[in-house]
């Protein structure tokens, strides 16, 4: 029997069917019900050296000096397995082989006797890559995540272990100290034993990186001086795009694939019941059958039949959907901001005497049209780190030293920002102002090479709120986003204030369901969202009835089940 099939058969008896985790203070909102456990925890933990155990655990290390002091190189060299997200960019350096996989693998790898090794992962299919990795006895050394089911999944099927705090804090002081300013420690526990670290991530309650880009020149051509706040005015303006010929169907449109897909938070009546929430909230997989989610797809049912939409939408894929808003054929596209945008560098290629702006938040409800200014809250934490049950302690101890690692500012700013003088430039106060459309030989990976430090933090953090805005602003192009990032910034922290920043449940239990049936559901779903956004609005309620039937039946009512059961028994989040 191989060690994973050990360690799987050990997680189920350790864990049966549910997790107990610190979901104690039920009908608190998140944070207050992890508050207690986290005062504990940072109580004891107030000098990381006092903490250091004298008795040996199961990851016994032979340094008594914790952090980077402590370190040497193995004696015999170590292979680490780390993943990195593919997001099939078009022009992004190979995820496994850069300039900078070398660069790390050089200042840090070579010193300590590593082998740092990249697997990549694709961002739309994780659950099967992970799956496969398992069944070639491949598993990566360290598991990268943000979903917080995902991870718990893993758990129980056994690729993940266990591991103390006591131990890595030994190894990695600064990133513990990290979890410990935040609050983060009572995250990190499945049934009380310890399973994830947990990264940053700043101003969570807002997601201010991912925008709306429209044609500013078009809107103003047809009488319009920024984009409509409600659905009637942004009909009728859509509506006048097309029979004024600018644009034959506005919305453009693409295919729908993989999680986290038609999220429908605008959609939701607020305030929101708790166990619709916990039930049908989760944006991972579409929720047909839910009230908010069938306003959602008349709205794009009622914008196909109008014309609005690219007929064959359920052909285009992403890469499609970029270069036809490129090559100015739809009005608008959504992405997240970086100083270098190829898609908006294509933009402005294409379209020298093209204007874009930003579609700005506002915390208006457009009650007439149906929806609220509502978004995705995320975790607290940023990405969740686990690490695997086929890794030795060696291997163990050298993934903590790379988390470590990285925490160093040097180490870093260097994989954020890159080169002074190629990927940056320093202003007089400091601040590193990026070099926009740079292809020399350390051009960074998508997002500034944000799937390698996401391990430490979600964002580049400069200064302020406005300073980080400034710096991931589309840089070297004919317009200044900045002024305009920022207010959407502000409009989106308006409305989390006003309650509509939404987290979404996270379940003590491993929902077996889940991974059952969360692939094929997936797929049926696209197939069952084309048929409800072309069908003739007059046979829209009876079709969306009929789908969300076959839906139900097809294991999303189990899904709803299982989730509404571990609800009602207090192993769940609540709402604010």
């Amino acid at each position: 029997m191989n060690m994973l099939r050990i360690n799987r058969l050990r997680a189920a008896a350790l864990l049966g069917v549910s997790f107990t985790m610190l979901f104690n203070g039920c009908g608190q909102n998140t944070q207050e019900a992890f508050s207690e456990e986290s005062a504990k925890q940072e109580q004891s933990t107030k000098s990381i050296a006092q903490n250091v155990p004298e008795t040996e655990t199961d990851y016994s290390l032979s340094d008594i000096v914790v952090g980077v002091e402590g370190w040497s190189a193995f004696d015999e060299n170590v292979t680490i397995k780390i993943p990195v997200y593919d997001r099939h960019i078009e022009g992004a350096p190979d995820v496994t082989h850069n300039y900078w996989t070398n660069w790390i693998q050089e200042n840090f790898g070579d010193k300590y006797n590593i082998t740092v090794e990249y697997v990549a992962i694709n961002r739309t299919s994780v659950l099967e890559d992970y799956d496969a990795l398992a069944e070639q006895d491949g598993l990566p050394t360290i598991f990268l995540e943000y979903d917080f089911p995902k991870m718990a999944q893993w758990a129980a099927q056994g690729y993940l272990t266990e591991f103390d705090f006591d131990d890595f804090m030994k190894v990695a002081p600064n990133y513990y100290q990290q979890m410990v300013n935040l609050g983060l420690l009572a995250y990190t526990d499945l049934d009380k034993k310890t399973y994830f670290a947990l990264a940053q991530r700043p101003y969570y309650n807002t997601d201010y990186g991912f925008v709306t880009l429209y044609r500013k020149d078009w809107l103003e051509q047809i009488g319009y001086d920024a984009y409509p706040d409600n659905w009637a005015d942004e009909k009728e303006m859509l509506l006048k795009l097309k029979e004024s010929g600018i644009c034959q169907h506005p919305c453009g449109g693409k295919m729908i694939s993989g999680s986290g897909v038609d999220r429908n938070y605008e959609y939701r009546t607020f305030p929101l019941d708790e166990e619709n929430w916990a039930c049908y909230g989760d944006y991972a997989i579409p929720a047909l059958g839910d009230e908010a989610n069938k306003k959602l797809l008349k709205r794009e049912n009622e914008k196909y039949n109008l014309g609005l939409i690219e007929p064959n939408f359920d052909t285009i894929d992403e890469e499609t959907a970029r270069s036809n808003f490129a090559h100015g054929r739809t009005l608008y596209y959504q992405g997240y901001v970086a100083a270098d945008l190829d898609w908006v560098n294509a933009f402005y290629e294409n379209n020298p005497d093209g204007e874009l702006a930003v579609k700005i938040t506002k915390n208006i409800v457009d009650r007439e049209g149906g929806t609220v200014p509502a978004l995705r809250a995320n975790n607290p934490f940023g990405m969740m780190i686990g690490f695997s049950s086929n890794a030795d302690e060696n291997q163990i101890k050298a993934a903590w030293m790379y988390m470590e690692w990285l925490t160093l500012d040097k180490n870093l700013f260097t994989m954020q920002w890159g080169i002074a003088g190629e990927n940056y430039i320093l202003s007089k106060n400091g601040t590193p102002t990026p070099v926009a459309n740079y292809t020399g030989r350390y051009v960074q990976g998508v997002g500034n090479n944000k799937d390698y430090w996401c391990i430490v933090t979600e964002t580049r953090t400069t200064g302020s709120i406005e300073d980080i805005v400034a710096s991931s602003t589309p840089k070297n192009i004919p317009q200044d986003f900045t002024a305009q990032l920022i207010e959407n910034y502000y409009g989106q922290l308006e409305a989390a204030e006003a309650g509509y920043a939404v987290s979404d449940c996270n379940f003590a239990v491993v929902l077996e369901s889940v991974s059952e049936y969360q692939t094929q559901l997936l797929e049926l779903y696209g197939k069952y969202r084309s048929q409800l956004t072309k069908c003739s609005p007059k046979d829209f309620e009876l079709l969306y009835d009929t789908l969300a039937g076959e839906y139900a039946k097809a294991g999303y009512q189990k899904i709803v089940d299982e989730r509404r059961e571990a609800y009602r028994a207090g192993k769940s989040t609540k709402l604010k």
